[in-house]
């Protein structure tokens, strides 16, 4: 057999069997993890990175029947303090690594609401100790360390979950049975854009340094990545702060607390921020896994830097009897074309998902024209609807099925928004192996695959 066909071999294999694993919900006995808590029990979570978003998810996970913050840990004190003013009777920790040693015995789940860089080391110190574990989107900085927690996942037999819009909604669900009704024919094409980024990115390094505040850890906030002086924020001048003074969430931090994102030592970018949000629904209504080759343009990329805006390109092969796709990611502003068929006067949304199919369109969950949509008689509803991110963790640690988004799945998810920003990167189209988990046409683009960490950090 050639040496293609092997690679079409087992990436077809990969796919089905990964697949399979994402929509199998395989019984916790079988799993061998952690024993189930009953209604009767109140599971104690920890909260890591409570200072941002973390404010408001931990708030919503306390608001599932049964839950009881019990422990909180951030390494900026200000920062996390209105979090602290909510939860007074929770425990306090600094370093995470002291919490679950001091903790280990006394909780039951760990939430992750930190910068996209401590994600792995946090997740999976977490599950070695055989936590159940949810962490913001994306699950990961870079595949490697996608790769390494949703094995780590599975063989600590936890129930996980990432915090990407819900794909078990009704809406999502909706647009899945539509789409698998033919509703619009064979889908070819589809379309995902976003007007992010709210935070500035398309920036320089600042040349200088500020004193480290005395409630901020600053070495443990940089973590596994480089080393870099501590700047507060950007001064006038910086073309930086032009983007914070315009944006709708504006906050002059260089780094932290909440800019971290536009910096690829700590974040992912709009696509990294976003994606992972509407890929959930568009991976699940077309059954994608791995794409077979990505591409992407951007305004100027610097080497520390996502960019101002950019469109990516994403070739998938033919799956479960789905013709082969192209998926296109835009950001920064940028939209795809207005389809032909889309109403005169209406516009499309700031950000929103599209299918093209060869019979029609789907504009979020809505064929367009209107009349189309009305003359169209709308599918049994056979999916299951479930209870949201939050919902759907806590009843997956009390003995239910899996989260929608657990770990393998959202593996899939980042390791597609992860293979855009490399494509940003590299400026040239990349085919992509997923079994050897390496692009096969420019070696060069493979040390973002997997990056080291700084001396004395381990994944």
């Amino acid at each position: 057999m050639r040496e293609a066909e092997k690679r079409i071999n087992r990436r077809q294999f990969m796919a089905r069997a990964a697949w399979a694993g994402a929509v199998t919900v395989v019984p916790r006995y079988v799993l061998g993890g952690p024993r189930h808590i009953p209604p009767s029990e109140t599971i104690q979570i920890a909260g890591i990175g409570i200072g941002g978003v973390g404010h408001g998810q931990i708030q919503s996970i306390d608001k599932q029947q049964g839950t009881r913050i019990a422990v909180l840990c951030d390494v900026d004190q200000v920062y996390a303090a209105k979090t602290y003013k909510v939860y007074p009777e929770a425990r306090r920790y600094r370093d995470y690594r002291e919490m679950l040693d001091a903790e280990a015995d006394k909780i039951d789940a760990v939430y992750c609401g930190t910068p996209d860089h401590t994600h792995a080391v946090i997740c999976r110190a977490a599950l070695k100790r055989r936590k159940h574990v949810c962490c913001v989107k994306p699950l990961t900085r870079t595949i490697d360390e996608e790769r390494v927690l949703a094995k780590a996942a599975q063989q600590a037999g936890v129930m996980t979950q990432v915090t990407a819009s819900a794909n078990t909604s009704d809406s999502a669900c909706r647009l899945c049975e539509m789409i698998w009704d033919g509703a619009i024919g064979d889908v070819r094409e589809a379309h995902v854009w976003s007007n992010r980024p709210l935070w500035p990115q398309g920036m320089l390094r600042p040349q200088r340094h500020d004193p480290i505040p005395k409630t901020l850890d600053w070495d443990l906030w940089i973590g596994p990545a480089a080393m870099r002086p501590f700047v507060a924020k950007w001064r006038d001048g910086d073309l930086a702060l032009r983007q914070v003074k315009a944006s709708k969430n504006p906050q002059p931090a260089v780094y932290h607390p909440w800019n971290f994102r536009g910096w690829w030592d700590f974040g992912t970018g709009a696509l990294g921020d976003m994606g992972c949000h509407h890929f959930n629904h568009v991976f699940k209504a077309l059954k994608l896994r791995y794409p077979i080759s990505v591409s992407a343009s951007a305004s100027k990329v610097f080497d520390e830097t996502a960019p101002l805006a950019s469109i990516v390109t994403y070739d998938f092969p033919a799956r479960e009897g789905m013709p082969p796709l192209r998926l296109l990611w835009y950001d920064g502003g940028l939209k795809p074309p207005r389809p032909a068929a889309l109403e005169p006067g209406r516009e499309l949304p700031a950000s929103g998902n599209m299918y093209v199919g060869d019979k029609g369109v789907i504009l979020e969950n809505r064929i367009i024209p209107e009349e189309k949509m009305k003359a169209y008689r709308m599918p049994p509803k056979t999916l299951k609807r479930r209870s949201g991110t939050w919902g759907e963790w806590i009843e997956a640690i009390r003995g239910g099925e899996p989260a929608g988004c657990h770990f393998d799945w959202a593996a899939v998810l980042t390791e597609a928004v992860l293979l855009g920003n490399i494509a940003i990167r590299a400026g040239k189209r990349l085919d992509w192996d997923a079994v050897a988990m390496r692009f096969t046409n420019d070696r060069g683009a493979n040390k973002y695959v997997k990056e080291a960490y700084r001396t004395g950090w381990t994944l």
